[in-house]
């Protein structure tokens, strides 16, 4: 008799249809070379036994599980969540499984879920982060397994990636608060992150220059990528003297503007924003908030697409793909 507490095996299928595991494999995996009555009367012990194949067990023979890990900085952000979004529909599309583990933007438990996403045998991961620490790099360095960056940027360009121009966005972002701003500050995620420190600051520094503004340093401002964060900073952005912000996460955008309206500062007459992801916040904000638009949905739907072909041995046209940008004018914007 068959103890209902203990996981169901291909072993146990067999046993009770009467026949070997290998004829049961078959049935599993749509093999036509199975007699009808056969294949109906495993069917029926496989439902009757509630027998779900072990991917992880399928993969230690194949060395492939179908199943893709996809780490993600935070779950709850907006903008993660629509990446997402995009690799699950194309990882359904050509039959594999994700398991996504949220890092929590803890450095630590990113390696610890690198790793565990390893251990479970995945065939590839899709990374999504603010940067790649040293620890992580050599995680991956390690495993010969494929790795695939969504919204991430890889200054060393070791790794195949899907971005926008992150630069040349929050340059634009810029030019377009200088035609009626001198006072632009730049407000982002932590400069040791380096889409801040090293991409979009260099973009912030070279509109200005194309401005003809001169960059002050009193008007950089690094928070922690969450609403309170932007909220608190409101009262130093306006002290700086600054009119105008550009602006690197939309929960530190949607705090800053409300943190600047309840100083009694009117958007966008007295001060004016533009945040950089676009995301389903900027238009749940009041006013709605002009921001760099960028195609989130298609960066995390190409990524896993490129991932499927490195898996499949197929070539791949373009390591890094840098997708179009425009800037999506709104009510934060005069």
């Amino acid at each position: 008799m068959l103890n209902t507490d203990e996981t169901v095996t291909i072993y146990d299928v067999a046993r009770e249809a009467g026949v070997s595991m290998a004829t049961v494999s078959r049935v599993v995996n749509g093999n036509k070379n199975v007699k009808e009555n056969t294949r109906k009367k495993v069917l029926e012990v496989i439902e009757r036994l509630d027998y779900r194949p072990n991917a992880v067990a399928r993969g230690l023979a194949s060395k492939k599980t179908t199943t893709v890990g996809v780490v993600i900085p935070n779950i709850a952000n907006a903008y993660f969540s629509t990446l997402a979004q995009g690799i699950d529909d194309i990882a359904e599309m050509y039959k594999y499984n994700i398991i996504i583990a949220n890092s929590d933007e803890n450095d630590d438990k990113e390696v610890n879920v690198v790793n565990s996403l390893f251990a479970k045998q995945v065939d590839g991961i899709i990374f999504m982060g603010y940067h790649l620490t040293d620890k992580v790099r050599a995680e991956f360095s390690r495993s010969r397994k494929p790795i695939v960056l969504a919204g991430t940027v890889d200054l060393e360009h070791q790794l195949p990636s899907v971005n926008i121009d992150y630069k040349q966005a929050t340059a634009d972002a810029v030019k377009l608060l200088a035609k009626n701003n001198k006072k632009i500050a730049f407000v982002s995620g932590p400069l040791l992150d380096e889409i801040n420190g090293k991409v979009r600051l260099k973009g912030y520094k070279e509109g200005l220059k194309s401005s003809k503004i001169s960059f002050n340093e009193g008007l950089v401002f690094e928070a922690k990528y969450k609403y309170q964060e932007g909220y608190a900073l409101a009262e130093r952005v306006l002290k700086s003297g600054a009119t105008a912000a550009v602006v690197a996460e939309d929960e530190i955008a949607v705090g800053l503007l409300n943190g600047v309206e309840d100083a009694g500062i009117k958007v966008p007459e007295d001060f004016e924003i533009i945040t950089s992801n676009d995301s389903t916040l900027t238009k749940f904000a009041r006013p709605n908030l002009t921001s760099i638009s960028q195609p989130i949905y298609d960066i995390g739907a190409i990524a896993m697409r490129m991932l499927t072909k490195i898996m499949l041995k197929e070539d791949l046209e373009d390591r890094e793909v840098i997708l179009n940008h425009t800037i999506a004018e709104r009510k934060s914007t005069k």
